[in-house]
């Protein structure tokens, strides 16, 4: 017999954490529409390992207007899309993996294209999705929850994992996948895909402006008061 243990309590922490981001940060204004189709999202991820969200976004756009379809950015030469993607962190690994994903794409659909995910529960795309090279959990986690796909899947970078884990979310030494195992079943009912992606990238603002790895700024801190670790981080 399962006992029923009541209401989780980190659903109300998220939801206090999410006002408090709001009133210091400001709401995200959502993507344009190019930006919401899944290959886009697919490779801006794929090539954007340790990059800005700009470089990326960039990238991505330059890609897809040099070619005029990912199937020809599969057949470029890796040294070729090696050279347009100079601005990346690591321009060479991008580029294998790049090709190396949608070459596999490709091989398994007959084209670039991933709308045969559409029907698919959100937890079996994700699967599919990281069976491809260059894929991991924060990749596909994107490619639901950002394109036009608009799932309920919450995003985790390590700024943002690094996040939840100092306010006691999740566990302190869980990986991506299994912070995002951890933290999806309390995620608030009531909020949309969109709220998910709102606050994947109000919780990596604060990472990169607040809560950084060496010494985070805690008195400033939105969220300090739901924060576990804050006097031993400080």
């Amino acid at each position: 017999m399962q006992l029923d243990l009541g209401p989780d309590h980190r659903t109300e922490i998220l939801r206090r954490m999410h006002g408090r981001l709001i009133e210091r940060f400001g709401r995200v204004m959502p993507v344009d529409d190019q930006r919401r189709d899944p290959m886009w999202v697919l490779v801006q991820g794929v090539i954007g390992a340790r990059a800005k969200t700009a470089v990326s976004n960039a990238n991505t756009d330059r890609l897809i207007a040099e070619y005029g379809s990912w199937e020809r950015v599969a057949e470029a030469p890796v040294e070729q899309l090696r050279a347009h993607l100079q601005t990346a962190t690591f321009p060479a690994m991008a580029a294998e993996r790049l090709k190396a994903c949608l070459s596999e794409i490709i091989a398994r659909c007959g084209k670039a294209s991933l709308e045969h995910l559409e029907p698919m529960e959100t937890a079996e795309a994700m699967d599919w999705l990281e069976t491809l090279p260059g894929v991991a959990r924060k990749i596909s986690a994107g490619i639901m929850n950002t394109s036009h796909f608009n799932r309920r899947a919450l995003v985790l970078d390590s700024g943002h994992r690094r996040v939840v884990q100092r306010m006691g979310l999740v566990p302190a030494k869980a990986d991506t996948t299994r912070a995002y195992e951890e933290l999806m079943p309390p995620i608030p009912p009531e909020w949309s895909a969109g709220d998910l992606d709102e606050h994947h990238l109000l919780g990596k603002r604060l990472a990169q402006t607040i809560c950084r790895p060496k010494r985070p700024d805690c008195p400033f801190c939105p969220v300090r008061a739901d924060c576990e670790t804050r006097a031993a981080s400080c």
